[in-house]
Formats: structure tokens, C-alpha cells, sequence
């Protein structure tokens, strides 16, 4: 049926009437499908940032806020690292102990910076009583803090070519004996030692900062080799998974995790930096031994397309891949006066492989001052959330920090100026069915969404990167004689669809405008408050 709508869209404009009545009548056949009836549009939230503050207090945060989350569209929430690093005061990404949840009095705390495991917990149970899925995100490539150091040969190899190594061996002294003291055998009895890992960059001994590969030990091959040769040793000490023991012990921690806590969802950190062979088997494991609907987020960062989608191929198409070069667009398109707002898809994941694509407009990383900066500018965000939450491809997330703002010395506003809840519920509301673009100007797009049976209402799309502007889109004779306006309010005067279906719609300069029947079903609803003061609770 999807490519009869194609087809009924795509015909000349001479035949859109009959058309539409064709469209219209499929619709109606198609809601007696039990097949057509699919889930509503599905939103994930990224509900961090590096900065915020380290009270022990986020989960209780976040379980206040998620009444509030789910009502603009959220329906799955991707936590921060929960497992306890080796800073009492890190993000989690420092990762110590995988089977400690804040639960154990371990580098100096009984909780992690985000809480205590019960608090944890009382957040996933008031998720599942608002049918909100948990992500979790899982470092599996390194760990940090050990309790001791060991001896042990080593080589040092060239930071940026790793394959290449530029002494002999010598024995070193490594931070990778790891014991758990304040754990025991509580969930897991396995220790970390030497022999688990293939990677670290310090010696104890001589107090000096290096790569050190693990003599008689190589790097694993099924890794991103684009950068530095070989790409596996990313920081601390680097998990060897062609060691038997280890890939028992996170394989089992996956079904562990996702059976303390019922996770709809992992995120795998750094998946450039570790073998996909086993992120393969880790997810076949746990879907298998916990849940075989799991969703599943690899973050391999490269903005080269040809880089995810040879990622995509290795995984077999396990997974869904972050989109960098979406996001790379957007930063160099937001920041380059006049750039062409047609190209915005070119080169990205969205384009060539949507079905496994996760988009987003910014992250933890990519907000200023972070490691992988990529900023969006700010005037640019509604167009570039439009983009992502408003269109048919792609699984969109959005980020904490421009729902709540950023903290920090380069802290950032809430984006949108505060519009971004109207977008995702816009987006549970309207943005259904087949999509025709109007990308037919370098600096001013648009594209209209025409509903489905279930949610007939469609939107219309336009934005701008340069001067105001207006532009002619049809939304169809089944709307003849409506009167569309502004969501985001951005033009007070409203639109009148004529009766062949077509409306003139127009754009503010630098803006974007979403256009919506004013008696569509929820309209009341997009403008209903939204407590972003998540730092009072």
C-alpha cells in the first residue's frame, strides 16, 4: 500500500483530485487492517548533560519529570551511565564497576552522581506505570580506577599510527587489577587483571603517560581503522575481548542489567573503539536470554557516511547507528550565511539507511566545550528539530540540554526559545503518512505530511534560511476550505486551503513555520505549559 500512495503523490498536479479521492478511499480500506494500525510516532530523550549537578539527586529529577515528558511525546528516556565509575563525581563514562548501580560503597560512595540504585529503581517503576521505555547506556570498552596495579610486558605503539610499535618490550606497571572490595562476589565473582586487557596508557613505574599494548597481545581488527591505524585503544584500560573470560562476564552483565532494571533499550558507547564482532553476539545474547525486542543504538562517531554504513554492514543491521553527518550539517548549514538548505540530507545516515538511523539535532558531546563539538546555532534549532521529528524517516531523539538548557561556563539557553515541546507533540499529533518535499529553493524548503486513516490531520513545512518567504504546497482537496495556522506562531494571519487543495504558506526570515488545520483534533494541547524548572525538585 505505501507504494500506491507513492504513486497516487507523485502523479502530475493535473490529477490530484481524482487522486486524493483515491488516497482517501485507501485509507479507509486500510483502517480495517490490523497492520495499518502501527504505534504512534515513537520519541526518545537524551535526559542528561555533562553539567548536571552532582547531588545524587538525578534520578529522583528525572522520575518528578516524567508525567510531564510523556505528556509532550516522550516515550522511551536513555539514561545516563548508572553503573559506578571511578570519580564519585563522573558522568559514568570513567566505568569501575559494571554490577555496582549505586548500591555498593565502592571509590569513596554508596551512590553514583545520578543516585542511589533504589532510586533508580523507583524511577524505571514509575516509567513502567507511565509506559516510558529506559535506556541504558552501556561502556563496555574500557574500565578505570583499578585497586591496585600490576606487572606486566608491554610495547609502546605510535598515538597516531597504533599499529606501529616504537619500543621493545619492557615491563611496566598497569592500573588494571580490579577486585571490587566493596562488592565481593555479590552478582559477579570475576576479577579483572592484566591478562583481560590488551591496552593502557600509564606506567606506574616510570610515571610516564603513553599507549601501552599488551605484549604478545594485538588490537582488535573488527574496529574503526580510519583513525590512528587501528582504532581500539580508546582511554584507561582497554577491555581485551578475544579473552574468554571477559566476553562471559559482560555478556553476562548485559542479561543482568536488563533483567534488574526492564530496559527497552541499550545504547553502546564508543562503538568505534571495540570489536563488532562481540557488540554482534552481546546483542544476539540479550535479546535472546532478556528481551528479543531490545533497541539498540551503536554511537560509532565518524562523519563519513561510507564509515556507518560499512559499521551498519559489520552489525548486519542489528542496530540503529547515530547520525553525525546529519548533525555535521546542520552545524556547518546554521553558520554559513545562505548555504543551501536543499543539501541539508547529502552524505548522511537519514538518507542512505533510514531505517537505521537515530537523528538528532545536538547531544552531551556536541554542546561547546565538549570533545566532539559540533554546535548548532541557536536560531537554527526549530528548523533543524522540524526537520527531525516532523518527517517520516529516521528515529529522532532529543536532547535534555535544549529542552532544560545546558549548565555550566558555556551553558546553553533552552533551544527553540522555549517552542521545542510544541514540536514533539506536533510531532505525536500530525506528522503521519506520506510526505512530499518542496525542496525546490536553495534557501527556502518545505514539505507537507498528509496523515494516515488514524491521524488524518498532515502538517505543512516551511523554512528559511535567508529572506522571508512564501510557498505554494498542496495538502490535498480533502482539506478544501480550512483554515490553516502557525503552530509555533511565528505569522498570525492564518491560511485558507482553496478547494483544489493547494495553500500559500508563509516563513519569517532565519525561521520556520508549521502549519496545521486550526480545528485539527490537539490543537489546544500544543500550547499547554511545560515545567522546564526541572532544578527545583
Amino acid at each position: 500500500m505505501v507504494s500506491f500512495f507513492t504513486k497516487c503523490l507523485s502523479r502530475r498536479r493535473k490529477d490530484q483530485q481524482q487522486d486524493w479521492k483515491q488516497i482517501e478511499e485507501a485509507a479507509r480500506d486500510l483502517e480495517s487492517l490490523p497492520s495499518w494500525n502501527a504505534p504512534d510516532n515513537t520519541l526518545l530523550l537524551e535526559a542528561f548533560e555533562w553539567h548536571v549537578p552532582d547531588d545524587k539527586n538525578h534520578w529522583y529529577r528525572l522520575q518528578q519529570a516524567l508525567p510531564g515528558l510523556k505528556d509532550i511525546g516522550i516515550d522511551n528516556i536513555w539514561l545516563p551511565p548508572g553503573c559506578k565509575g571511578m570519580d564519585a563525581s563522573g558522568s559514568g563514562y570513567d566505568i569501575y564497576d559494571l554490577y555496582d548501580l549505586g548500591e555498593f560503597n565502592q571509590k569513596g560512595t554508596r551512590p553514583t552522581k545520578w543516585g542511589s540504585r533504589e532510586d533508580l529503581e523507583e524511577l524505571v517503576a514509575e516509567a513502567q506505570s507511565l509506559g516510558v521505555g529506559i535506556y541504558w547506556d552501556a561502556v563496555l570498552n574500557h574500565k578505570a580506577g583499578a585497586d591496585y596495579p600490576e606487572r606486566f610486558q608491554a610495547v609502546k605503539v605510535d598515538p597516531n599510527q597504533r599499529t606501529r610499535e616504537v619500543s621493545k618490550p619492557a615491563e611496566i606497571s598497569g592500573w588494571v587489577g580490579f577486585d571490587f572490595r566493596g562488592r565481593g562476589d555479590t552478582y559477579s565473582s570475576m576479577k579483572y587483571h592484566w591478562q583481560h586487557f590488551n591496552g593502557v596508557d600509564w606506567d606506574d613505574e616510570r610515571q610516564e603517560n603513553a599507549i601501552f599494548k599488551v605484549h604478545g597481545k594485538d588490537w582488535a581488527q573488527d574496529v574503526g581503522k580510519k583513525d590512528n591505524g587501528n582504532y581500539d585503544y580508546l582511554m584507561f584500560a582497554n577491555l581485551d575481548y578475544s579473552n574468554p573470560e571477559v566476553r562471559e562476564d559482560v555478556l553476562r552483565w548485559g542479561t543482568w542489567i536488563s533483567t534488574q532494571l526492564p530496559l527497552s533499550g541499550i545504547r553502546l558507547d564508543a562503538a568505534k573503539h571495540f570489536s563488532t564482532g562481540f557488540q554482534r553476539d552481546f546483542i544476539d545474547h540479550v535479546r535472546k536470554t532478556a528481551n528479543e525486542n531490545l533497541f539498540v543504538i551503536g554511537e560509532y562517531w565518524s562523519g563519513d557516511i561510507q564509515d556507518l554504513l560499512r559499521y551498519l554492514e559489520a552489525m548486519e543491521y542489528r542496530l540503529s547507528a547515530v547520525d553525525v553527518p546529519l548533525v555535521s550539517n546542520f552545524s556547518r548549514i546554521s553558520h554559513l550565511k545562505g548555504s543551501d538548505l536543499r543539501k541539508i540530507f547529502k552524505g548522511t545516515l537519514v538518507q542512505h539507511k533510514p531505517e537505521n538511523a537515530l537523528t538528532f539535532v545536538a547531544n552531551h558531546d556536541t554542546v561547546p566545550g565538549q570533545m566532539l563539538e559540533t554546535v548548532v546555532a541557536q536560531y537554527f534549532k526549530p528548523l533543524a528539530y522540524s526537520l527531525v521529528l516532523l518527517r517520516k524517516d529516521g528515529q529522532p531523539c532529543v536532547f535534555y540540554g535544549d529542552l532544560y538548557g545546558t549548565r555550566g561556563e558555556k551553558g546553553l539557553k533552552r533551544a527553540c526559545k522555549g517552542k521545542l515541546p510544541i514540536l514533539t507533540r506536533a510531532r505525536k499529533l500530525y506528522a503521519y503518512g506520506e510526505q512530499q518535499d518542496y525542496f525546490d529553493q536553495p534557501n527556502c524548503i518545505g514539505f507537507v505530511r498528509y496523515g494516515n486513516a488514524r491521524h488524518p490531520s498532515g502538517l505543512a513545512c516551511i523554512m528559511s534560511n535567508g529572506a522571508a518567504a512564501t510557498k505554494r504546497m498542496y495538502v490535498g482537496p480533502g482539506h478544501a476550505h480550512e483554515v490553516w495556522t502557525d503552530i509555533l506562531q511565528g505569522h498570525e494571519n492564518a491560511v485558507s486551503i482553496d478547494a483544489k487543495g493547494y495553500g500559500d504558506f508563509p516563513v519569517n526570515s532565519m525561521s520556520v513555520g508549521v502549519w496545521v488545520n486550526s480545528a485539527a483534533p490537539g490543537r489546544d494541547s500544543l500550547q499547554q505549559p511545560f515545567d522546564e524548572k526541572i532544578y527545583r525538585h
